[in-house]
């Protein structure tokens, strides 16, 4: 005798309802549009709307990685145990993934997630932001959780009006059109290189690598001393734990200069040292390290920036470094 729910089931679709019968006592019901049933492993099927070629991975027990073809066939994939976190990385056998630009994605990633578990353990509440450019960095620890005071500074006019806009809805960052350095000066920033404007020229190796270099002009901005502002940046935090995150194009030691005997106050910073000069001037990793280390800070983590295509030497890297000392116990 048919049940109830089969009778049901029967008379849906006369009033305009889509039926996909799943069996087992599951059903799947649409107003707009019919579903397709895709079997994805035992006791598992992917409903879709409409049809397609979808490509199916097993990552482990439960877990399956759907893709859909949007063109050229999805896969073959190959899922990656990482260690015995119970996290797995999914790669596409394809043959033309550049195995550089994997490395190069994967450390911006791990990166990212390192800054914001040591803001978490810290207890960072105050990070100042040297080098914002339009906002990306900001915008990256918001969305990995960050949900303390950030402080920006960005002196060239393109990118500060986009910077203040990207803030604009968030009480908690606060953005200002000024860089910072060893002094209060006003000083030609070189502009027109995108994410690169630099205080300083580019040396014959940044000329020969990057093709914006050809070309530039300059824009008068101010500069000013990191302890000169860090009391207005710091205002109404009854236990000010700030973080210094320097990313000026090979001007970061001259931004580190400028705080004094008050670096002492910061319990981490962040800088992009160079393997490789882009800019004249500018100070090589080994050079620059020994300076934070002198400032009593220690290498948590290292992620490489970029990478040359011919010998696969690293030109920056992201380097992450703590004071053991204002770790909590």
């Amino acid at each position: 005798m048919r049940t109830l729910y089969r009778r049901l089931l029967r008379v849906l679709p006369r009033l305009g309802v889509h039926v996909l019968d799943l069996g087992s006592g599951t059903a799947v019901l649409s107003r707009r549009g019919e579903r397709t049933r895709v079997p994805v492993g035992r006791g598992a099927d992917l409903v879709t709307r409409g049809s397609g070629t979808y490509a199916v991975t097993r990552m482990r027990a439960g877990m399956w990685a759907v893709a859909r073809d949007r063109g050229d066939p999805p896969g073959p994939w190959r899922n990656v145990p990482l260690g015995d976190t119970g996290s797995v990385l999914l790669l596409e056998e394809s043959g033309s993934a550049d195995e550089r630009a994997v490395q190069l994605a994967a450390a911006a990633y791990l990166c990212a997630h390192h800054v914001a578990g040591v803001l978490e353990k810290y207890g960072v509440n105050c990070v100042f932001d040297v080098g914002a450019n339009s906002g990306q960095y900001a915008k990256s620890l918001r969305r990995l959780g960050y949900t303390g005071r950030i402080v920006s500074f960005e002196p060239t006019k393109e990118a500060f009006a986009k910077l203040a806009a990207a803030a604009e809805s968030d009480p908690q960052w606060w953005v200002y059109p000024f860089g910072l350095g060893r002094q209060d000066a006003a000083e030609s920033i070189h502009v027109d290189w995108n994410t690169m404007n630099s205080l300083l020229p580019p040396s014959d190796y940044g000329k020969g690598r990057y093709r914006r270099f050809a070309k530039t002009r300059t824009e008068e901005i101010e500069i000013r001393r990191l302890d000169g502002v860090m009391d207005k940046a710091l205002a109404d935090l009854a236990e000010p734990r700030p973080y210094l995150k320097m990313d000026t194009q090979g001007y970061d030691l001259e931004v580190f200069a400028g705080a004094g005997d008050r670096i002492g106050d910061f319990v981490g910073m962040q800088s992009e040292v160079a393997a490789l000069q882009l800019y004249e001037g500018s100070p090589r990793m080994s050079e620059a390290i020994a300076v934070y280390e002198n400032g009593g800070f220690e290498i948590t983590g290292m992620y490489p920036v970029t990478r040359e295509a011919t010998t696969g030497r690293v030109v920056e890297f992201d380097c992450v470094m703590m004071r053991a000392a204002a770790a909590p116990r």
